[in-house]
Order: C-alpha cells, then sequence, then structure tokens
C-alpha cells in the first residue's frame, strides 16, 4: 500500500473510532440526566422504573394534602382519574399550588411506589396546564376539571 494512503486510512480509522467514543461518552452521560414524564396510571401499571428520575403529572387529589406540624413534608396524590400516585415532597410548595389543581412532581419512585419528589411545579393560572397532564388525562377520558368527556 501507498504511504500516503497508509496514512489517510489510519486518519479515518483515528476520526471513527474517536467520534464513536465520543458519541457512547455522550450518551452514557445524558442517560442519567433523562427525565420521563409517566401518568398516574402508567405508574400504576408499573410502567414507571423505581429509584430512577421521573415526572408524575396530574391533578392533586381533593382532600390528600397532608402536612407535617414539625417539618416541612408534605404528602399528597396526584391522579390522572384512572389511578392516583402518592407523592412526598420536603420543600416549600409553589404559591399555585392547591388540591384539585394540575401539578408535575419530579423525583424517584421508592419501592412503595410513592413518588419521593425533589421538585413541585403548579400550574400558574386557570388556563393553562402542562401538556403532559393534559394528554394524560385525554387518555383517561377526563378533562382538567374531573369532568367525563
Amino acid at each position: 500500500m501507498h504511504p500516503v494512503r497508509k496514512q489517510r486510512l489510519y486518519l479515518v480509522l483515528f476520526i471513527i473510532v474517536f467520534s464513536s467514543a465520543a458519541v457512547g461518552l455522550v450518551t452514557y452521560a445524558m442517560r442519567g440526566n433523562i427525565n420521563l414524564f409517566y401518568a398516574p396510571a402508567e405508574v400504576a401499571e408499573g410502567k414507571a422504573p423505581a429509584g430512577q428520575p421521573i415526572r408524575v403529572g396530574g391533578m392533586v387529589v381533593e382532600g390528600s394534602v397532608k402536612r407535617a406540624d414539625d417539618s416541612l413534608e408534605t404528602r399528597f396524590e396526584v391522579t390522572d382519574y384512572k389511578a392516583s400516585v402518592a407523592v412526598v415532597y420536603v420543600g416549600i410548595l409553589p404559591d399555585l399550588f392547591d388540591e384539585g389543581q394540575g401539578a408535575v412532581a419530579s423525583g424517584k419512585l421508592d419501592s412503595n411506589g410513592v413518588l419521593q419528589a425533589s421538585e413541585v411545579l403548579a400550574k400558574h393560572d386557570e388556563n393553562y396546564m402542562p401538556p403532559e397532564i393534559m394528554d394524560a388525562l385525554e387518555q383517561s377520558g377526563y378533562d382538567h376539571k374531573g369532568v367525563k368527556q
């Protein structure tokens, strides 16, 4: 083989190996940062992975919000009107968080199926609903007010 061709072959092989390694490392690094959305019905069916970061959204169940007297821990349930998921959050909840309102909780499912939330988001006005929650409610056959469609 001609030396110039050999040099080009080595260069092409180096670029391919380096690019493959870079893509692999980026994919591996991003794998831990992916935060997928699950509806409460999907969590109840066991489709959501335990111990990995996920988001669960729906309507906060009326009468389910329980606040601890001695800490910032709050327990509540989120529903898509097919199933409910228990959520535990330690921290200050958003001002717009309330029973009967839409909310999205980010965190990890524990072995009991309870979401240990690290963040809770509430909708910012009465006309807006996050697209994931709207899709989950539509699939369950209800609207954002809990009325069967």
